[in-house]
């Protein structure tokens, strides 16, 4: 996954394991039972922590797990023990704060939504698709394909037209419109204008825990030997969609609604077209940490003025897609999906 390498048009064929937004969610629920556990003592200082560990407690994979560690040591409840993982702070009991892994309350995460469940997968294949021409989603198809209700795929295709990803044509259908340069271009433009205002705006009010967190989660995904597509979407999460929300410009967020279309590939980083080469993703965090720094230091007008930089290059890394996708060529639909132009 490091490696700069495009694959061939058979192996875009074959899409890759995917994490999803709902990674989001779940980080939040683990790193809220671990903090309540710390702050209770029923977490005790000294305490070793470990992602596997977290992953098998809560029943989860270990990208939210990690994501839910990577939050508490932000807040300077844990700390980074080496290859050991993390330690709970403060001053532990005599013979408490040894290599021994102590066993956590069970608290398997609550089940998603049948539609969260396919989100990803169906996200996956629209954005393959609409990169060479439309298609028209058959829901009874999709409900067959994936053994579900109608009623689980009506909410997924909403949820999807909350986002511009799909819509309703004349006759009532559900379509995913074929992308084009210039829209990306258009939805980057409305970025460029409304998000450095609405960080300038969010700057006094974001709790500095919250600037830390984002940081610290940015620095570890760096660090990381591969980066998944769950750890860069939370990145771009953080930045561009929660920090701004503490704006108050309920206006102006709701203008860049149609712009969340933007975000969908960001989780997919190993798909064969929708992915971008690492050295892009890596470059894109460091613009992160920049940004977070000025806004950690209380520069709101230089945090603006690399913000809005950031997201003219990131143009460049998205329209790159389109070079792929000419490259490799289409993939067959699968049943649920029909070309339609």
């Amino acid at each position: 996954m490091t490696i700069d390498r495009r694959p061939t048009r058979d192996e875009a064929g074959r899409r890759a394991p995917l994490v999803t937004s709902s990674a989001v969610s779940l980080q939040d629920r683990i790193y809220a039972h671990l903090k309540a556990g710390i702050e209770e003592g029923r977490i005790r200082p000294g305490t070793r922590l470990l992602e596997s560990q977290l992953a098998r407690t809560f029943g989860v994979s270990r990208s939210p797990a990690r994501g839910a560690l990577n939050a508490l040591a932000a807040e300077r409840l844990v700390s980074e023990d080496g290859a050991r993982g993390y330690r709970v702070g403060g001053i532990a009991a005599a013979g408490e704060a040894d290599d021994a892994v102590p066993p956590l309350d069970p608290a398997p995460m609550p089940h998603q939504r049948r539609w969260e469940t396919l989100y990803g997968a169906v996200e996956q294949e629209l954005y393959g698709q609409i990169l060479f021409h439309s298609v028209r989603v058959n829901d009874l198809r999709l409900a067959q394909h994936y053994g579900v209700s109608r009623t689980v795929t009506r909410d997924l295709l909403a949820r999807m037209d909350g986002v511009g990803l799909v819509t309703k044509d004349a006759a009532g259908r559900w379509v995913a419109r074929r992308v084009t340069p210039q829209r990306i271009r258009n939805l980057y433009a409305l970025r460029r204008l409304l998000e450095p205002v609405l960080l300038a705006e969010a700057m006094p009010r974001v709790p500095t825990a919250l600037l830390r967190q984002a940081r610290a989660h940015v620095e570890a995904t760096l660090a990381r030997p591969a980066i998944d597509g769950g750890d860069f979407d939370r990145a771009e999460t953080d930045l561009h969609r929660d920090l701004l929300g503490h704006s108050g410009n309920d206006e102006l967020i709701h203008a860049l609604k149609p712009t969340h279309f933007l975000f969908g590939p960001t989780r997919h980083l190993i798909d064969p077209i929708l992915g971008i080469p690492m050295h892009k993703i890596e470059h894109a965090l460091h613009e992160h940490l920049a940004i977070l720094d000025h806004l950690l230091d209380g520069d709101a007008r230089g945090a603006a003025l690399l913000l809005e930089r950031h997201l003219a290059e990131a143009i460049d890394r998205w329209l790159g897609r389109f070079e792929v996708a000419a490259t490799l060529g289409s993939v067959a639909c699968p049943g649920y999906l029909t070309p339609s132009e």
